[in-house]
């Protein structure tokens, strides 16, 4: 049986951060608002993405911070045998928690509803609900529509792989007994993540990756530094890798490989798939309602958010866009300004960083060398150790870099790199010069506080200018 729900100011596929943003901004203008979720309440970030990890990663990091507490003079630690299971139940806990927090009390708070369903568009445009629970059908009338579907973990087809199973991602956080051996598939943020994560708890892990080195978007000595922070922590790597076919028995999963042209093969307990994500899209009947979609299924929008269906909106992952929580939200808010009060606003993304949460971090914001060079930009750069930090000197951890690179005209700072304890904070800095216009001569003349991380930008900045040369390397 079809009932007629109520007509709504503005309807969305999804819970997770874009909805909610945008569920928010809509309730401060005062209009009415509902959220279909066919699944968990509150999206990728809190259930199985940025708090999850972190809350797992923050653990191995204690326990790899006591195994090397020894690098000071006279401190001591035992590490025992990680309680795995108690490990995922207290990760589970905060989750719950902060879905309840952050997402289902707080729709309460602002005052709109959340249905559960799986919604699809129809003429109309309209949305048809199936409400989960074998519920029936409603139907959604809304004088907008916000697609915030999110995405989801994303394979390779690679012979025998799905026959034999593998872990993505979001699996790997719900294993109910730590790994002897992991093979993880792909070498950038999250491959990068869930291997040092599993290592640090003990796992012997191998990262394979397509492409010539680790963290392949990053900077050359991004990378190097990554690599060898890995190797020292007995992570093996196998770069310009590809994984041909899985096979699996009793004794865990055998796969065979191609190294560089040459057949190379691996075997391990588990098979950690990370080669990425792609936008949740089938299933939402966005061909009724003439919503084009891209290669990869990512909703295509304007430079306001808007489809090519005039009441018809997207935000976040869904967009194939920069998948980062805070983007999200950002195009959320956006969305509710464009449709309900015609703002016409778009977004600057120019300095929008990222970080990847390995231990050190790697954080980036603006141009790298290679991409300034490409737009023609005279470009100049600078390159410090850690080394020459005072902070990681007190600290006893000098593994990492920071480099700048900037106009070689203007002097105007383009693009920070960091591969450093603290990278996110310190390019937190980078991101509010950059987004300022200021110079590498502004910056080096700016107060640092002593004893900090970040005083490593003002090394940087400072090497562009004086007489450092063994601080400084120029690639531009």
């Amino acid at each position: 049986m079809t009932t007629t729900a109520p007509e709504f100011d503005l309807a969305v596929i999804g819970s997770g951060s874009a909805a909610f943003a945008a569920a928010i901004a809509a309730r401060g203008r005062g209009k009415n608002v509902v959220l279909i979720e066919r699944g968990t309440t509150g999206g990728t970030c809190v259930n199985v993405g940025c708090i999850p990890s972190k809350a797992l990663l923050a653990a191995a990091e204690a326990r790899h911070d006591a195994e090397a507490a020894d690098r000071f003079p006279g401190v001591q630690a035992v590490v025992g045998p990680v309680g795995f299971p108690e490990l995922i139940g207290g990760k589970d806990v905060l989750v719950g928690q902060l879905r309840a927090e952050k997402y289902v009390d707080l729709a309460a708070a602002y005052g709109f509803e959340i249905v559960h369903g799986t919604a699809s568009f129809v003429e109309g445009p309209a949305l048809e609900v199936e409400l989960n629970g074998g519920g029936g059908t409603v139907r959604v009338d809304a004088a907008h529509y916000l697609i915030a579907s999110g995405s989801a973990p994303w394979a390779p087809p690679i012979d025998g792989l799905d026959e034999a199973g593998y872990l993505t991602s979001t699996t790997a956080m719900e294993l109910d007994a730590l790994p002897e051996s992991m093979v993880v598939v792909g070498g950038n943020a999250v491959g990068l993540e869930q291997a040092q994560l599993f290592a640090r708890l003990g796992t012997r892990v191998t990262v394979i990756e397509a492409l010539e080195r680790l963290a392949p978007f990053e900077e050359p000595e991004v990378s190097a530094a990554l690599e060898g922070i890995f190797a020292d922590e007995g992570i093996t790597v196998h770069t310009v890798t590809t994984l041909k076919a899985v096979d699996r028995d009793q004794g865990g999963y055998r796969l065979t490989a191609s190294q560089a042209g040459a057949p190379a093969e691996l075997r391990a307990e588990q098979l950690l798939i990370a080669t990425g994500r792609r936008p949740v899209t089938v299933g939402l009947g966005l061909d009724a309602v003439g919503v084009k979609t891209g290669p990869l299924g990512e909703v295509i929008v304007d430079a306001n958010q808007r489809t090519t269906a005039e009441r018809i909106w997207a935000a976040g992952d869904v967009t194939g866009g920069p998948q980062f929580v805070y983007a999200a939200a950002a195009q959320g808010t956006l969305v509710a300004d464009n449709a309900l009060a015609g703002a016409g606003r778009t977004l600057d993304y120019t300095a929008l960083p990222r970080v990847t949460f390995t231990s050190p971090a790697i954080a980036s914001v603006g141009l790298t060398d290679a991409q300034a060079d490409e737009a023609g930009l005279p470009c100049t750069c600078r390159t410090v150790p850690l080394a020459f930090v005072s902070r990681a000197l007190a600290n006893r951890d000098t593994r990492g870099v920071v480099k700048l690179v900037a106009n070689a005209k203007t002097g105007r700072l383009l693009g920070a790199h960091v591969i450093a304890e603290g990278a996110g904070e310190i390019i937190t800095a980078a991101t509010y010069a950059i987004t300022a216009g200021m110079t590498t001569d502004q910056l080096a003349h700016t107060w640092h506080p002593y004893l900090t991380m970040t005083e490593a930008l003002k090394l940087a900045a400072q090497a562009f200018t004086a007489d450092v040369a063994k601080l400084s390397c120029c690639a531009g």
